[in-house]
């Protein structure tokens, strides 16, 4: 009676088991079914989303180019382009012309003759002034030493025609190894050779004045000729052209010669 009460209970127990077992699966079934699903909706959604995103996308660009197109094929306003056009113009500052530096020749003269060299500085053509004072300096380096010379020469001159012999300099000209005795065995001679080398540089010493002065009036009219010629034209149509040619005689209307023809362009 015992082992079948006891049997009993042990099926009931089983059965129970197999009951709560195949709820449980089936509710398992069914979560893993909703959740299943949820995923599905979601990932539709993400995917609705995305398409909708390209779709927007698409659309923008499709607008923009139909803008782009119309603003393309709008007709265009050449009023409004030229008055853009002229106000960037004038907004733009115009380039000042170079101005032509003309001096006045009379003005340059005049500083000329004041200071040597000044007409020049004038005229802005400063690569004269080396030439101008190097005439001057070469000038005075020629006057300094044959008025030296002169000098010398003309003390000598005079104590070789004195009849004092304690006048004796022109031995310092005399050459070495001379003695007076031979200056006087040969006196003629030499009151001769000292009279001309005397006169020579005197003659010299009058030559380089003239050449000192002579630069002084160059520099002057190197000034005005250079003033007077600043605005003189000159353009790129001067030019002149050599070439060959026949040169045909008037009467016989035959060819003469052969030469060289010279054409000027002004």
């Amino acid at each position: 009676m015992r082992l079948h009460t006891f049997t009993y209970f042990l099926s009931l127990l089983l059965l129970a088991g197999m009951l709560f077992s195949t709820q449980s699966g089936a509710y398992a079934q069914r979560a893993l079914k909703r959740r299943a699903g949820l995923l599905n909706t979601d990932s539709i959604r993400m995917q609705n989303r995305a398409d909708s995103l390209a779709l927007l996308d698409t659309i923008g660009a499709e607008h923009d180019r139909r803008m782009k197109i119309e603003a393309l094929e709008a007709p265009v306003d050449t009023a409004a382009l030229a008055q853009q056009s002229d106000s960037a113009r004038q907004s733009v500052p115009a380039a000042k012309p170079k101005t032509r530096w003309i001096p006045d020749s009379k003005k340059s003269v005049w500083l000329g003759l004041v200071l040597p060299g000044a007409g020049q500085i004038y005229n802005r053509k400063y690569w004269k002034l080396p030439i101008v004072y190097g005439g001057f300096v070469g000038c005075a380096y020629a006057l300094t030493w044959n008025s030296k010379m002169y000098k010398d020469y003309s003390q000598a001159y005079q104590d070789i025609m004195s009849n004092n012999p304690n006048n004796d300099s022109y031995m310092d000209f005399v050459g070495a190894g001379r003695t007076k005795e031979d200056v006087q065995n040969n006196l003629e001679w030499y009151q001769e050779s000292f009279r001309s080398r005397k006169d020579v540089y005197r003659r010299q010493r009058d030559l380089s004045i003239f050449a000192f002065i002579g630069v002084y009036i160059l520099s002057v009219i190197d000034a005005y000729v250079d003033a007077e010629l600043s605005d003189f034209d000159i353009s790129k149509d001067l030019g002149m052209k050599l070439e060959p040619t026949i040169f045909n005689d008037v009467h016989r209307h035959r060819p003469q010669g052969v030469g060289l023809q010279c054409n000027i362009k002004f």
